[in-house]
């Protein structure tokens, strides 16, 4: 049973681990297959107030979801290899990978939801500084790491919130400007 916290722990620092050594570290080098993570899945957040097009789509195609879970599969299949010899580190290692896929999928459909049960990840994408929050299911290990920086509810958030939100006031005023125009005439 020691199996259990002992994948709790090991599954928080290896996601933290992962996202800033590989995903951000190898990820940033555009040659890289890590790159779908930085350039596609960050690029789509950012320019999508969270939101990944991806997560919308089959997750068996070559895109940043698609990649994902390849890389999820491949994680997952030494770890029941192991099984035999460590069965409750393995299933609880396994349920924190199925879990952290499907928060994750859900952080990147439902901005609102992330930005109330994943604050951390929403920072992370949202926020001034895409080099920190580093947990994705958690925010501990940014914690203990000293990586955990704030961003909603901060007087940056409104003020990019209100950026966002003229944009897009903006851009369905000129959509529908015509329209009105010509329908009032």
């Amino acid at each position: 049973m020691i199996g259990v916290p002992v994948a709790l722990i090991t599954s928080a620092a290896f996601e933290w681990w992962a996202h800033r050594y590989v995903l951000h570290g190898s990820g940033k080098r555009k040659g890289s297959f890590w790159a779908f993570h930085f350039h596609e899945h960050h690029g789509s957040s950012r320019r999508n107030g969270m939101i990944d097009e991806d997560y919308r789509r089959s997750p068996w195609r070559w895109n940043a979801q698609g990649k994902e879970l390849l890389a999820l599969a491949l994680l997952a299949l030494p770890i029941a290899a192991l099984a035999p010899l460590v069965p409750w580190w393995s299933v609880t290692s396994l349920v924190c990978i199925a879990r952290y896929y499907r928060l994750h999928r859900r952080a990147h459909l439902d901005p609102d939801w992330a930005r109330e049960h994943l604050p951390w990840h929403y920072d992370h994408h949202l926020g001034p500084d895409q080099d920190c929050n580093w947990g994705v299911t958690s925010e501990w290990f940014d914690r203990l790491m000293r990586t955990r920086v704030p961003y909603r509810g901060s007087a940056r958030e409104e003020a990019d919130r209100q950026r966002r939100a003229q944009r897009s006031g903006s851009y369905m005023q000129a959509a529908e400007g015509p329209e009105v125009a010509s329908s009032g005439a």
